[in-house]
């Protein structure tokens, strides 16, 4: 194929906006949106690590990609990034996988900052930018929003009280407005993952809890991201990767809420 005939290939192909885009999930996210032929606009907060993956996914997939960083612990920030994306483009697919959590006692520490940047990221900013989308979504002919939530969202989490809390708002968020978008043809889908190589607990500072490894072995980024994508297409509501992870999944509705959370709290706990 010519540059020619490539040039206007990127200008007639969809876009696929993924946050967290600079490692794990997130990144092998942008890899599947260009496999299905998307052209990505990858945002994070490592601008080196998102102009690596987006010339690897120009060379690997014929694709156009374009970063976008973004820090969104700042609502104004969330608001400006989806500005920047959809100024002359349709937005067929949101992968909100941007996400902080803090693996430690609610009043471990003083003040409030990490506990607010996990809610301004994971609340605030998913909320705007699926606002956003679900509406410019509706009135171009339809799309999709992958909210990645997690396995924490079917449940209380002592240690981790803050991150399960705002998992399990985006999960009752992707449910709800599923219902309310698909008359517009925009479907959403929650993936709910477990345990993840990724660097999601060094970035918090703490060390996994062994006793996870044991009951619930972590899966690669990529398998995750190939089954949440798969899920997005056949319109799934939810998306719970992996065997072990949906008995877990399953527990609020078998057993008491006061046992399950201790029972979580005993995985979550850092020192053994």
């Amino acid at each position: 194929m010519s540059d020619t005939s490539l040039a206007q290939d990127y200008r007639t192909r969809d876009w696929a906006l993924v946050t967290g885009a600079s490692d794990g999930i997130g990144r092998a996210l942008a890899t599947e949106a260009a496999k299905a032929g998307y052209n990505v606009i990858l945002s994070g907060r490592r601008a080196d690590r998102l102009e690596l993956h987006a010339e690897a996914l120009r060379r690997a997939y014929y694709v156009a990609t374009i970063v976008l960083p973004a820090d969104l612990s700042d609502p104004d920030q969330a608001d400006a990034l989806w500005a920047a994306a959809v100024a002359g483009r349709r937005i067929a697919v949101l992968v909100n996988n941007a996400g902080l959590g803090q693996l430690r006692d609610f009043a471990e520490t003083e003040g409030w900052a990490r506990e607010t940047e996990t809610i301004m990221v994971n609340v605030v900013a998913a909320t705007i930018l699926m606002k956003r989308a679900v509406a410019h979504m509706g009135m171009n002919g339809g799309g999709h929003v992958l909210n990645v939530a997690s396995l924490a969202g079917f449940m209380p989490g002592p240690h981790m009280a803050v991150y399960h809390a705002t998992k399990a708002y985006l999960l009752s968020l992707s449910e709800a407005v599923a219902v309310e978008a698909a008359k517009d043809a925009v479907f959403v889908t929650a993936l709910c993952p477990g345990v993840t190589q990724t660097g999601f607990f060094a970035a918090d500072g703490s060390e996994r809890a062994h006793i996870l490894n044991r009951w619930l072995p972590p899966q690669s980024a990529e398998s995750v991201a190939a089954k949440g994508w798969q899920a997005m297409e056949k319109r799934r509501r939810i998306c719970v990767t992996g065997a072990m992870n949906t008995v877990f999944s399953l527990l609020p509705r078998l057993a008491p809420r006061r046992v399950v959370t201790a029972l979580t709290g005993q995985f979550l706990k850092r020192r053994w």
